[in-house]
């Protein structure tokens, strides 16, 4: 193995080094004793590395008494927990594998899941859609009730389930080719995919990640990216151990606002969505050019932009990275031009362990997601797809062996879908996705994500699909957040043909975007149009809208359409 101890050898090795230091900070809202937990004023609830790692030789215990065989499923629901940590350290420590289940996934896909791993435990977690969840598990199947007061009645109470069992004190060393997790794609097509990530994947991507990015003492994380993603587990729960890190949950995502600026994270971790809000929260109070002309000013423009840090909850941030989509430029030179935060892109996918290429301090390049890994081999095809090949790429597709075939090549190269150019100095840029390129009436190519990455940069916008297969020119449909549904129809239509027309002056002729359609749906994970990492589905949009998409290809010369 690269690395010399698994993760759940580190939480025994923290808790020997540090047992009465603090790990886990969870939010109090359960409705009976967490364990071994200390509860503290404030409404939190904490364990400390020892009594976790107890709680976590407990849980094992009790997995063990099942008699599964080893390396059985094991599943973990709900949103972020320190009982979602502490089961997954279980699962390993048991010796079976663990599978996360995303909040507010669609029911058939979670059903689908369980029952393609053949899962024989599941733990249950807080979620708004925590019931739907319980009634999608297989007959036959354990479920155990995290204890938290909006989680179903299972078959068994968390308390219950470790309350016979005395902990198991030490872990064994489990093999590097041994599985760890299955991580199944969220998927903007067809079924979900079980990526199959060993030890020796989790082992090499950890400690590439402690090389680019070496812990200082006392770290603070934020969790509140799913967990079932393995970006989160990777840069937040893995990373605890290694940095002997505490860790913060958010009870409520619509809360992140508000908690951030209590907790004060050393690393914070967020996808595009999220910074960009943090941008559009600013500007609405402050306008940039106005922001800019008081940073101007001695003195005052450095309080200013102290006070903005420690607003958003980034005045400790000594790295803000983004990832798992496209992050905008616009967005990158405000943090930095305004706030003095450079926002460090990263760029990698389930399939490789995260672990690809990222921007690093006193090496970003605009629009760039950085150098290569010095231990990643990466090359681009003939077509311009971005392939690569390290200790960190998967086995491949749980029970698929035809997809796992499909996703390298003859020489051992795993192909990552993705779209990209290396310029002369080394750095990588992410040019949009191979299937997502698609060909107009005219036979010419177009690259969709570049395009829809600035179209959300217009602040009215929420989310942008570009579409334009077998017609003549693309439209862009968009939703709207809330600040543009507040306007009146010539507001909108001011500021939306304004960004249009400023993105049309950078694209070649074929690319040009003939109508902007504003549509009235929302698109949300709840609802299928977006998956739990907040990536639109392409295909779904294009099926729901596509009737409207011809009709209005061929309608009116309006350069802006509202569909009611």
């Amino acid at each position: 193995m690269t690395h010399s101890l698994a993760p759940v050898e580190l939480l025994f090795r923290n808790a020997q080094a540090s047992p009465d230091k603090i790990w886990l900070r969870q939010p109090q809202n359960s409705d009976e004793s967490s364990g071994t937990g200390s509860e503290e004023n404030g409404g939190e609830s904490t364990f400390t590395w020892q009594e976790a790692a107890t709680e976590v030789g407990k849980l094992a215990a009790a997995l063990r008494a099942l008699n599964l065989p080893k390396g059985s499923c094991v599943a973990i629901s709900g949103r972020n927990t320190a009982h979602w940590f502490m089961a997954d350290m279980a699962i390993s420590l048991s010796g079976h594998i663990s599978v996360g289940l995303y909040p507010k996934q669609a029911a058939e896909a979670s059903r689908y899941i369980l029952q393609h791993s053949h899962c024989r435990v599941v733990f249950v977690g807080p979620a708004s859609d925590a019931g739907e969840l319980r009634a999608q598990i297989p007959e036959g199947v354990l479920s155990v009730a995290m204890p938290f007061a909006d989680v179903p009645a299972c078959d068994i109470t968390w308390k219950s389930f470790i309350d016979e069992h005395e902990p198991i004190t030490a872990s064994e060393p489990p093999a590097p080719d041994d599985l760890m997790t299955l991580v199944y794609t969220s998927g903007t097509t067809g079924k979900p995919k079980g990526v199959m990530i060993t030890y020796r994947n989790i082992a090499f991507a950890a400690e590439g990640f402690l090389h680019y990015f070496p812990a200082s003492t006392d770290e603070r994380l934020f969790s509140y990216l799913p967990l079932a993603h393995l970006f989160e587990r990777c840069a937040v729960e893995l990373a605890s151990l290694h940095f002997c890190a505490e860790v913060y949950f958010l009870e409520a995502i619509e809360n992140l606002a508000q908690k951030l600026p209590l907790v004060m994270p050393t690393r914070f971790y967020a996808v595009p969505l999220v910074y960009g809000r943090m941008q559009a929260g600013i500007t609405e109070r402050i306008p940039e050019h106005r922001l800019r002309l008081l940073l101007g000013i001695p003195f005052l423009g450095q309080r200013l932009r102290k006070k903005l840090r420690a607003t958003l909850g980034l005045a400790n941030a000594r790295a803000c990275i983004s990832g798992a989509a496209p992050l905008p430029a616009e967005t990158q030179r405000f943090f930095q031009d305004i706030l003095g935060i450079t926002l460090l892109e990263g760029y990698g996918m389930t399939e490789n362990t995260a672990y690809l290429s990222a921007s690093l301090p006193g090496e970003f390049k605009d629009k760039a997601v950085g150098r290569p890994f010095l231990d990643a081999r990466v090359r681009l095809a003939d077509d311009g797809e971005i392939q690569c090949r390290h200790p960190g790429c998967s086995p491949g597709y749980y029970k698929d062996a035809e997809k796992t075939r499909e996703l390298y090549t003859a020489d051992g190269y795993l192909r990552t879908g993705d779209k990209g150019r290396i310029d002369e100095e080394g750095y990588l840029y992410i040019t949009g996705r191979i299937k997502d390129i698609f060909k107009t009436a005219k036979g010419k190519y177009v690259a969709p994500a570049p395009i829809e990455g600035a179209m959300v940069q217009c602040p009215v916008v929420e989310q942008a699909c570009l579409v334009g297969a077998q017609l003549v020119q693309p439209l862009m449909l968009v939703t709207l957040g809330e600040k543009g549904k507040q306007l009146d129809r010539a507001q909108l239509q001011e500021q939306l043909t304004t960004a249009l027309a400023k993105i049309n002056r950078s694209l070649e002729a074929h690319e040009k975007v003939a109508k902007l359609v504003v549509v009235s749906d929302d698109w949300l994970p709840d609802n299928g149009f977006m998956t739990p990492t907040m990536k639109v589905k392409r295909n779904i949009v294009e099926t729901c809208y596509r009737e409207n998409i011809v009709a209005a290809s061929k309608g009116s010369r309006d350069t802006l359409i509202c569909w009611q």
